[in-house]
């Protein structure tokens, strides 16, 4: 008994050391398991837990100082602002030869190590212009919903794939972040722009302890790298508002992706050749009605005196492809999130009364593509669908898979591009997923009202009777007799009521007194409905984003690399590789 109540305590005093020892470590950014481009900069930072004198640590790389490999000015900070701790900062450094590298950071707290894999890139690029078009959120539910919708199905044959389903390559990918398995648009679609994972809410960024959102660890962007290292234009656009985060992921560097109205000037510096998108309520002075500022800059001036050519509507963007076409382009098309394409072409919903001549995400691309081209050198286009999330969030799964086959269009169009253009590499995919799937069908025709009781799966569910009798993709009606059955799998409290509502959004659930969401009531008593309890906290007003894996696909130059699983990292890595920008 005494010899195991010695192990016992042995064990236990070795625990609690251990414990110790790691509640102390240093924390390093990079953080261990980074891999990232040679040439790329980025700032390199070491938290520690208690202050100290610089002379008391210890900071090297593969066994020698860490000067020998990173070269720039250090900056030691005793004591961080709201913290106990001190910090070594360095920042704008690179690594120019590819390996792995060991960081290693001792001082009276112990030890602490982060390992790095740094690869480079070709000499040459073997791709001209890269093309990366993102759906925000889009899922495998997405696909396979608007493949349904816009391409029928035939004795369980689909009469055709989706434009984004006929690609040569293709992979899965890992969307998960720094913090958490459960990521946002803002870190997912910095992976993509970095090659470096980042935390929820952070662009271009590792999320650090300090308060402040814009002076965290530092992580360049691919336009950055193209503008400092090539002669290639740069094209970002959305039909959310331009700073929102996957439009922001291009060019941005903070850990708070509502900072909204600095973003705007993040893109002023990097000056894109093309912006189009919503958003202009951040570009106006504060004097102006409806502006977001909180300053008197207007970025529509600085932007106009910097070269570039306003467009406000549809009418004026499309006169951009078929008139004299412009060095630089600003487009914006609505003070906040444009209109989704069911709303702008059939029901009229939302705000498109307040604005009705936004463009479609195809004649973006277009005049994007018009302008883009024009630079011989080359360039680097991002396109976001970001609607797809927008009505994914509060389960208004229709409007959703409108837009998803509105992006599917886009994506028809960059394939043409590239068959006349070999020297583009494109890449289709989303930033993350959401929990939506297809049940089978809701058949109005069935008796009773209760809708529940309408919904058939397997042999029941049958077919529905969507029709396109103008062949452009898209039914003539979303709301036939015989329609979807479309769930969401992560959601709070709301009605199910198995329709879809033209005015407007659906909104699932709404604070009660105690500051709760729940079921909103607006829908209680739509013929049919039922309550559904929700499976998310009661904090939680929308559904969620998941860790599914996402779909990518790929063709040209490059584009073999996109197969098997994959970190969403790799998606810069493929990009980079093409673009040799790590030489």
């Amino acid at each position: 008994m005494k010899l195991k109540a010695t192990t016992a305590a042995v064990s236990a005093a070795m625990l609690s050391l251990l414990c110790a020892a790691q509640a102390g470590a240093a924390q390093i950014y990079p953080v261990d398991q980074a891999r990232f481009m040679t040439n790329a900069r980025f700032d390199f930072k070491v938290e520690l837990d208690s202050t100290m004198a610089r002379k008391d640590v210890t900071v090297q790389i593969n066994g020698e100082d860490y000067t020998k490999t990173l070269s720039g000015k250090e900056v030691w900070v005793e004591k961080e602002d709201g913290v106990h701790g001190s910090a070594l900062v360095v920042r704008d450094v690179e690594i120019q030869k590819p390996g792995r590298y060991t960081v290693t950071v001792k001082s009276a707290e112990g030890e602490q190590t982060a390992h790095w894999d740094i690869y480079g890139t070709p000499e040459k690029p073997v791709a001209k212009n890269v093309i990366l078009l993102i759906a925000d959120g889009l899922s495998v539910g997405h696909r396979t919903a608007a493949r349904i919708l816009s391409k029928g199905v035939t004795n369980g044959m689909y009469n055709a794939p989706l434009a984004m389903d006929d690609m040569p390559h293709m992979a899965l990918l890992g969307t998960s972040s720094v913090d958490t398995i459960a990521a946002d648009s803002a870190n997912t679609a910095s992976a993509y722009m970095t090659g470096h994972k980042s935390s929820v809410n952070a662009l271009g960024v590792y999320a650090d302890r300090t308060k402040a959102s814009q002076d965290d660890p530092k992580q360049e962007t691919i336009a950055e790298i193209i503008r400092r290292k090539t002669d290639m234009a740069v094209g970002v656009v959305s039909d959310a508002e331009i700073e929102d985060a996957t439009p922001a992921s291009v060019v941005s560097h903070t850990r708070r992706r509502n900072d909204k109205a600095d973003i705007v000037g993040m893109f002023y510096n990097v000056k894109p050749e093309v912006v189009l998108g919503g958003g202009s309520a951040y570009f106006l002075p504060k004097e102006t009605p409806g502006s977001k500022r909180k300053d008197s800059v207007n970025y529509i001036e600085k932007f106009s005196e910097a070269g570039y050519h306003l467009v406000t509507d549809r009418t004026a963007l499309n006169q951009v492809v078929t008139g004299a076409t412009p060095d630089r382009l600003l487009g914006l098309f609505h003070t906040g999130n444009m209109d989704g394409w069911i709303d702008r072409h059939q029901w009229k919903g939302n705000t498109v009364k307040k604005f009705p001549n936004q463009p479609d995400l195809t004649e973006s691309f277009d005049a994007a593509v018009k302008v883009l081209e024009k630079n011989d050198k080359g360039f680097f286009l991002m396109l976001e669908a970001g609607l797809v999330d927008k009505y994914s969030h509060p389960l208004d799964w229709t409007r959703s898979v409108a837009d998803t086959i509105a992006f599917d269009k886009v994506v028809e169009r960059a394939k043409a591009y590239c068959e006349k253009n070999p020297d583009t590499l494109l890449i289709v995919t989303g930033d993350h997923t959401h929990s939506i799937s297809v049940a089978g069908t809701v058949d109005d025709n069935k008796p009773g009202k209760d809708m529940r009781e309408k919904v058939g799966v397997y042999a029941e569910a049958g077919y529905p009777n969507y029709e396109d009798k103008d062949k452009d993709g898209f039914p003539d009606d979303f709301q036939p007799s015989k329609r979807l059955a479309v769930f969401f799998g992560a959601h709070p409290d709301y009605y199910e009521t198995y329709r879809s509502f033209p005015d407007a959004t659906f909104t699932p659930a709404v604070k009660d007194e105690k500051g709760h969401y729940v079921a909103n009531a607006q829908y209680k008593d739509v013929e049919g409905a039922h309550f559904v309890e929700g499976n998310l906290p009661r904090n939680e007003s929308q559904g969620v984003h998941t860790v599914d894996d996402l779909v990518v696909t790929a063709q040209g130059p490059n584009a073999d690399k996109i197969r098997g699983f994959m970190n969403s990292t790799e998606v810069f890595r493929v990009m980079a590789e093409a673009l040799a920008l790590g030489k």
